[in-house]
């Protein structure tokens, strides 16, 4: 019983010393569980924008039909990304040549 006493006594004081020197606090993992909760959000912000992306990019990007039918210049365009040179751009399109070239300078970049 004695015993009981005296570790109750060093208990109550490691507790209190701990108390006022800042000695208690939040355990290691609940920080880890916050930080696993907060990645998680993350990550599902993060496929909610790539989603949003690939939405985006679809709007944008013209269908193939569409550069084709209209003017000779969306068909020299198509043409000059598909890699044709400017002799062939001139031929097929009916454009000048110095039109084609320029076409197929501002595609290769």
């Amino acid at each position: 019983m004695v015993v009981a006493l005296v570790l109750a006594v060093y208990i109550a004081e490691m507790l209190l010393v701990m108390r006022s020197s800042g000695g208690l606090r939040k355990p290691r993992w609940l920080d880890m569980i916050k930080e696993k909760q907060a990645e998680a959000e993350l990550r599902l912000d993060i496929e909610a924008l790539a989603a949003r992306v690939v939405k985006l990019e679809e709007l944008l990007k013209p269908a193939e039909g569409e550069l084709e039918a209209g003017s000779p210049y969306n068909r020299a365009i198509l043409l000059a990304k598909q890699g044709a040179t400017a002799e062939r751009l001139v031929k097929e399109c009916g454009i000048s040549q110095g039109e084609a070239e320029l076409i197929v300078t501002m595609q290769q970049r």
